[in-house]
């Protein structure tokens, strides 16, 4: 029997893969996915300072839990888990973690990069910029207003001012 780790799938603190579970659980793989997404120093042309991720951390963790079983069954791997960081964070550290076991290399590869697209453009997580310059923006992410359908590139900038949408929020169960 398997005893997995319980952990937050939205953290405050530096992310770290001892979060996962290891490999050794899961004899039937023999295949790992992993992506680790940090923070790069420029965006569409700007040098980027730091970035600030916030979420709508009940929502945010049912769905990330949602995605990872999906997956799971989807393409027949057997363990997804995906973590993200939430608050400020500078240059080079690690701001998403997206881990798949697989019984082979492209199901597990195939999870893992599914995982986080979904993460990414889903999962209310919202990722605001601060550029050198001294001005910032809000990029990516889930649009929170029933009115503005989501868009695959600067959802934030093109659909409301988060975090609060007034009466044409979503309204998520938790």
């Amino acid at each position: 029997m398997q005893h997995l780790k319980q952990f937050a799938r939205i953290q405050d603190m530096p992310l770290s893969q001892s979060s996962f579970d290891e490999i050794q659980q899961f004899p039937e793989c023999g295949g790992i996915g992993i992506f680790v997404g940090t923070v790069r120093n420029h965006h569409e042309g700007k040098a980027v300072q730091s970035l600030k991720y916030t979420a709508y951390t009940p929502v945010a963790e049912k769905m990330i839990r949602q995605i990872e079983q999906e997956i799971q069954q989807q393409y027949g791997v057997s363990y997804v888990r995906v973590i993200h960081r939430i608050g400020n964070l500078a240059i080079g550290e690690t701001a998403i973690i997206a881990m798949a076991y697989a019984p082979h290399r492209r199901e597990a590869f195939q999870a893992c990069e599914v995982a986080v697209e979904r993460v990414k453009h889903e999962v209310p997580v919202w990722k605001e910029e601060f550029y050198c310059d001294g001005s910032s923006q809000y990029v990516e992410g889930c649009c929170i207003r029933k009115d503005h359908p989501p868009v695959e590139a600067n959802t934030h900038t093109n659909c409301c001012n988060h975090p609060h949408a007034g009466e044409n929020a979503y309204q998520w169960p938790l």
